[in-house]
């Protein structure tokens, strides 16, 4: 019959029964979910322990309730530490993550002891001999957008670089023609 019919009327059919059916059936499937979920718990419950498992779920339970603690006092303590000094920034897995893992808390710890390294290596030698290069290549930085013509910047940075054995403007006076053949 519905050969007959013209495709708007079966169209218009499918989505009537649809309206109508759809709310009914998708209620009784929550209900029958819902069922569905009450009697797994139970079934669970009396499996475990009828094959002993209940023993080893409690055990997991505790460990994990354990590990739970342990992340919210380690992010507590990170956090606390942060708003202790200002200098100190956190890692995006401890600022962002609820399952912070002991490797974030090493990771942390390493990037606050880079801070700490960093300063006692400037008190060194070698870290004395790296703040004076950045300070000279800063003031040739400076020079350059700072003089307008380019002998002036070739003087004024032969002068700065000298220092540390930089020689910006090289004497070709000195140098041998190549002979050609």
């Amino acid at each position: 019959m519905s050969g007959n019919m013209p495709k708007y009327k079966v169209e218009h059919y499918e989505r009537k029964i649809r309206r109508h059916f759809d709310p009914l059936i998708e209620e009784q499937e929550l209900l029958v979910k819902q069922f569905k979920t009450d009697a797994t718990k139970r079934i669970v419950e009396k499996l475990s322990k009828k094959m002993g498992a209940d023993k080893i779920l409690s055990a997991f339970r505790k460990a994990e309730d354990m590990m739970k603690k342990a992340r919210q006092d380690a992010t507590t303590f990170f956090k606390k530490k942060v708003k202790q000094d200002d200098k100190k920034t956190l890692t995006y897995n401890v600022r962002n993550s609820d399952e912070i893992s002991y490797k974030d808390c090493e990771e942390q710890l390493q990037e606050w002891a880079k801070e700490l390294v960093d300063r006692e290596i400037r008190k060194r030698p070698e870290g004395e001999m790296l703040k004076q290069l950045e300070d000279v290549k800063q003031k040739s930085m400076d020079i350059v957008y700072e003089n307008g013509d380019d002998l002036a910047i070739a003087k004024a940075l032969n002068n700065c670089t000298q220092k540390i054995g930089i020689a910006w403007t090289i004497d070709t006076s000195k140098i041998k023609q190549i002979a050609s053949k």
